[in-house]
């Protein structure tokens, strides 16, 4: 293994200093990282306030979550952190997969919410910080994801009126953009429920989250069955196949590794995006991290508050970038 980690290194290196132009951009891009990177690590290590995160790491990580319960939390991360290395690494089946990822929801659920006289309730609205955020990209990816399906599956059929709903659907929600609807469904939205009904506004954020992207998915997911070459269709019909069974073994197995990296893109703006929240007044990772900026005493810090969000986001999307790797054609 080590020596192809130095084979690897050794050929990218080569690539870099194989030719004049080559040479000329390494060297403009290593001036350009020697000029920023030296000051920047000057200020992360002699200048920063680090005590602005030490002393509000728990406020950032888990907002208004009860202090004695945030463990719970805590560890619903540790298993979307096993989960996801378990996905990259392991080469297990897609039912496993699956089936891996429900049995994880459902325990993340659990932890979360409480209930069953076995853990203490707590109410959707005390989440904030990094599980809100979490909770809202997670559900998110789980629905979006097979609704986006049935959606390009409905765009790509022949029959007129299906077509023309989902086109009508995709074209609605991929023109308008995230913040416009996280306004439609967190303000408008209760005018038109029965007198006595509410929805938690948690829930009608993540509802707008997942109708907008949804839409995102699915033409994405369509580029893929566009992809698919016409003689799979008529391989698979010749050998009796119906529709159904011609879409599920042959085609969909084909379309969606293809059309997985614009997919895992879209997954990883979901998860951004999730900072718009902050607009119906939900306090995801971002707004924990400013909160605490309004004590004079950390008066300054505001690049630390950032960097330190930044991080996190980084790490997420990272993870989200290897884990769909694992699925590409």
């Amino acid at each position: 293994m080590k020596t192809d980690l130095a084979g690897s290194v050794k050929k990218r290196v080569k690539e870099w200093f194989d030719t004049p132009l080559h040479c000329l951009f390494t060297l403009i891009i290593a001036l350009l990282v020697w000029k920023a990177g030296v000051p920047f690590l000057k200020w992360a290590i002699f200048n920063a306030n680090w005590g602005f995160v030490r002393e509000n790491l728990r406020f950032i990580l888990f907002g208004f979550y009860p202090p004695q319960e945030q463990w719970r939390p805590l560890v619903a991360m540790v298993l979307l952190g096993v989960t996801g290395a378990v996905t990259v690494q392991a080469r297990l089946s897609c039912k496993a997969l699956a089936g891996m990822w429900a049995g994880f929801c459902i325990m993340a659920a659990f932890l979360l919410y409480g209930g069953f006289s076995l853990l203490v309730p707590v109410e959707s609205a005390r989440f904030s910080g990094l599980p809100l955020t979490l909770i809202l990209s997670v559900t998110g990816i789980a629905v979006s994801y097979p609704l986006g399906i049935l959606l390009a599956l409905g765009r790509n059929s022949r029959a007129p009126v299906l077509g023309g709903v989902t086109l009508v659907y995709i074209e609605i929600f991929q023109g308008v953009p995230l913040i416009s609807l996280l306004f439609v469904s967190s303000m408008l939205f209760p005018l038109f429920l029965p007198e006595g009904v509410s929805v938690s506004k948690l829930l009608r954020a993540e509802t707008a989250i997942i109708l907008s992207s949804s839409a995102y998915i699915a033409e994405a997911v369509r580029g893929g069955l566009r992809a698919v070459e016409k003689g799979q269709y008529e391989a698979a019909k010749a050998t009796g196949m119906n529709r159904i069974g011609t879409l599920w073994y042959v085609i969909l197995p084909q379309a969606l590794p293809i059309a997985m990296p614009a997919t895992v893109n879209r997954f990883i703006t979901l998860f951004k995006d999730t900072s718009l929240v902050i607009v119906v007044a939900l306090f995801d990772l971002l707004k924990t991290s400013q909160t605490p900026l309004a004590n004079p005493k950390w008066m300054g810090a505001s690049a630390e508050a950032y960097l330190f969000a930044a991080m996190i986001y980084f790490c997420f999307c990272f993870t989200l970038s290897r884990v769909g790797k694992r699925f590409e054609m």
